[in-house]
């Protein structure tokens, strides 16, 4: 089926939960709780402002993406 994309669909919003999209045994969720990255913290802290700028992302994010076939 074509679908064509109307301008106003740019304006929709979506919410949803990253983590209701990954299965329970999936191999991110066993590499998460293998490895304590909390390291990265210590080896990045250097690469950001305390008082400049806007506020970062957690440099520690795990985004899996699972693609159903």
């Amino acid at each position: 089926m074509l679908y064509k994309r109307l301008e106003d669909d740019r304006k929709e919003m979506n919410s949803f939960c990253i983590d209701d999209l990954v299965p329970k045994d999936h191999l991110v969720r066993k590499i998460e709780k293998a490895i304590n990255f909390d390291s990265i913290y210590d080896l990045v802290e250097s690469c950001y402002s305390p008082d400049r700028s806007r506020p970062s992302l957690d440099p520690v994010i795990l985004i899996p993406l699972y693609k159903k076939i």
